[in-house]
């Protein structure tokens, strides 16, 4: 089973912040790290795409496994357990997650208290601070 931990995050004083996902895989001993930046959207959708990207990353080491995600996002783990969210901005962001976790055997996600994720926000806090540097 692939234990994966991830975190959205955005930065700054609009709707639509600067971006990025961190995602922490543990597998079999061996850990696994990813920063990645993404485009200007809201706290909500950064966590949502720090899924889609997480099973991207799984689909391509670790296809055919057991996936085991964890997040503080009860908004995003609530989703994915329902397969349904109410916002509009949402629905398409959940129709790709559940897409793309169909190909794994079994796939589930928990949700964790941001304590328990830091390894994660400190990742996603990477991928934003990164992008700063390059602007400036």
């Amino acid at each position: 089973m692939i234990e994966v931990y991830i975190d959205g995050s955005s930065r700054g004083s609009g709707s639509r912040d600067i971006s990025g996902a961190g995602i922490f895989i543990k597998n079999d001993g061996t850990i696994y790290e990813y920063i990645v930046p993404l485009p200007e959207m809201t706290n909500h959708e950064a966590e949502f795409h720090a899924v889609i990207e997480a099973l991207n990353i799984c689909r391509k080491k670790f296809p055919n496994e057991i996936i085991s995600c964890h997040s503080d996002s009860r908004l995003v783990v609530d989703a994915i357990d329902k397969t349904y969210v109410k916002n509009e901005r949402y629905k398409q962001l959940l129709a790709t997650i559940m897409e793309k976790a169909a190909i794994f055997p079994y796939f589930f996600i928990k949700w964790i208290p941001s304590n328990q994720n830091k390894h994660a926000d400190q990742l996603a806090k990477r991928a934003i601070y990164e992008q700063l540097n390059e602007k400036a």
